[in-house]
């Protein structure tokens, strides 16, 4: 059993050791030059000039068994860099006397804000120096940086920004966005990227032409917007693709959806015509109204990929819409909804959605000769006459059973008719049976087409939906319609033996 001076001897010898470990943490040295790091290179992706970057972290390790203080923390440019940093909580270029326990690290958070105008090289590098003399270490700072057109809502005299009027609710109250029109006929050229921020309009009665190898950049909450009258023309080429995304330039945004607005090619525009280009990351790729003109259709698509929206890859509503080499595919909703009438024709085209964000309750396509709106309270549906829906030599796929949905509302024209295409449509629970829009044996609408077959697609996770060896859509093209469309989207001859989609096929490796 313990006596009383035992405990006390034991309770001083306690207090001997806190005290002990107690200075030892308080006690610091000067750094040595050993510090360690989690990269020798901090790479910050690219930015547009006087945007800012995201944040890129560094991690600073002391290894050793001591604590110790590093004297000074700067910027190789000293005041001058256009990064930024943040140590220990504190932001700055410059930090003195910086403790580290042993054993233990600290973060260094880089960020950046690069005027274009003012550095001699797109590649603007700079240095993180810690200590000085024989203890100087560093790590390099890298990024690229472009030069854009930048396009926005000015401000009037009274501080009041730019708007773009929309119409007017029930109330007769106008429905506006931030936005603002562009002056006249513009055409926007391969000089250096153009950052949109609100929507870009094109005003009654002028044109946008988008020449070969643009590259157009939407901040959050900004798209096009084509007015009455107005036309959208973009011209690329194969190589030299028209590029429509958001402007957030790190691989780690390069296949987000939902980045920007949408392309909406108003009621009233006319005469759109796009070739050669990629829309990608938006809420909507294309939002097509009306009609326009009966013979000659209001937008035409070729050689035209749109990936990775988060509702509809095209949305015509009472269109007249003719695309030819199209690759529509990973959309939240329909890659393609035709809806509330109208005429499309689509040949050569893959329509492949394995959207897997979230659950989608649309399919690849959807056609229909209604819509569904509000009036005084109550839902309605209004009709208009479906005079053509045309798939030919089309791919219609998916991680669904059934990608393709015809809604009918009787009474008003439904012209519909699919040739020589493969589609995804497995009703095996039988519910659509007795459905005589899905007869597929009625050669009045269908002729010559595959279900369920097998696309063999390249990677559709990355977007790359050229089909393989082992595709049944080899050669099961129509031969005289392939003659209308004589080259895929990759400019490969089909005439000989054209395969169905947008795409000849390759030899996949295995």
């Amino acid at each position: 059993m313990f006596s009383r001076f035992s405990l006390w001897a034991i309770l001083v010898v306690l207090i001997l050791l806190l005290k002990s470990c107690d200075d030892n943490f308080d006690q610091f040295e000067l750094n040595s030059g050993s510090l360690s790091f989690s990269k020798d290179t901090v790479y910050l992706d690219t930015v547009f000039t006087n945007v800012s970057s995201s944040t890129r972290t560094l991690k600073i390790y002391n290894k050793s068994h001591n604590n110790i203080t590093i004297p000074n923390i700067q910027l190789g440019r000293g005041n001058n860099s256009f990064y930024r940093l943040n140590v220990d909580g504190i932001s700055g270029k410059t930090f003195q006397n910086i403790d580290i326990l042993a054993r233990d690290s600290l973060y260094v958070f880089i960020e950046a804000t690069i005027d274009f105008n003012l550095v001699t090289s797109p590649i603007y590098a700079d240095s993180i120096v810690f200590d000085s003399g024989d203890n100087l270490q560093d790590v390099k700072i890298v990024t690229l940086v472009q030069d854009a057109h930048f396009l926005f809502p000015k401000r009037d005299t009274q501080g009041i920004k730019e708007k773009i009027v929309l119409g007017t609710n029930d109330d007769g109250e106008e429905i506006v966005i931030d936005g603002f029109y562009l002056e006249g006929n513009t055409t926007w050229q391969n000089d250096k990227p153009y950052v949109i921020y609100g929507y870009v309009g094109v005003p009654n009665n002028a044109t946008l032409t988008i020449e070969k190898g643009v590259s157009v950049h939407f901040h959050k909450n900004s798209g096009l917007i084509v007015d009455k009258n107005a036309s959208l023309q973009v011209y690329g080429e194969l190589g030299e693709e028209v590029i429509f995304e958001g402007d957030r330039l790190e691989p780690s945004y390069s296949d987000i959806p939902g980045q920007w607005g949408v392309i909406w090619l108003r009621a009233g525009s006319k005469s759109h015509y796009i070739n050669n280009a990629i829309i990608k990351n938006n809420t909507l790729g294309i939002l097509m109204d009306s009609i326009g003109s009966l013979t000659e259709p209001t937008l035409k698509l070729f050689n035209t990929q749109i990936y990775n929206t988060s509702t509809h890859g095209i949305l015509g509503r009472s269109s007249n819409i003719l695309g030819e080499n199209l690759v529509i595919a990973n959309n939240g909703m329909a890659s393609l909804a035709c809806i509330y009438g109208g005429t499309y024709n689509f040949t050569h085209a893959t329509f492949a959605n394995y959207w897997n964000n979230s659950i989608r309750q649309f399919p690849a396509v959807l056609v229909s000769n209604y819509l569904n709106v509000s009036s005084t309270g109550s839902e309605i549906d209004v009709t208009n006459n479906l005079i053509e829906a045309n798939f030919t030599n089309s791919i219609i796929e998916g991680n669904q059973n059934i990608e393709l949905l015809l809604e009918e509302n009787t009474g008003t024209e439904f012209n519909y008719n699919f040739k020589n295409c493969m589609i995804r449509f497995d009703d095996s629970n039988g519910n659509y049976a007795d459905n005589p829009l899905y007869d597929f044996d009625n050669e009045g609408n269908y002729q010559s087409n595959i279900l369920n077959g097998e696309p063999h697609f390249k990677n559709r996770d990355n977007n790359e939906f050229i089909i393989g060896q082992y595709s049944d859509a080899i050669d099961k093209a129509d031969k005289n319609s392939s003659l209308q469309v004589p080259f895929d989207i990759l400019n490969v001859s089909r005439t000989l033996n054209p395969d169905i989609g947008a795409y000849q096929h390759v030899i996949l490796e295995e």
